[in-house]
């Protein structure tokens, strides 16, 4: 009975996102909102609302207690990077990549 739940074109790069991923993986989902409360990093609110969104969905689609949730599985993909130019000294520019993420988050319900 998992559920899952996802946040496309996230305008955090995914590298920066998979840091406070791989903190909440394999937690209950009451552990893994308190770790992402309290994280400083700027992903951890993105996070939270689509561990939220998939605890939301559990709970509305399969009716399970969300005390025996947690997160089965967890990850980031890149998504499409905007390119950019900063106009710089001597008529020059460089290039400015933008990337984003997609995060995406499975809960299911333990058993015992």
């Amino acid at each position: 009975m998992e559920s899952r739940a996802s946040t496309r074109h996230a305008s955090i790069g995914p590298q920066k996102a998979r840091l406070v991923v791989d903190l909440i993986r394999g937690k209950r989902v009451g552990d893994a909102l308190g770790v992402l409360e309290f994280n400083p990093r700027r992903a951890s609110k993105l996070i939270a609302k689509t561990l939220k969104s998939a605890i939301a969905n559990a709970e509305s689609v399969h009716n399970v207690d969300v005390d025996t949730l947690y997160v089965k599985a967890a990850w980031v993909d890149g998504a499409q990077t905007q390119k950019r130019f900063l106009p710089r000294a001597h008529g020059r520019a460089t290039r400015i990549i933008k990337r984003s993420s997609h995060v995406t988050i499975v809960v299911d319900e333990r058993k015992g």
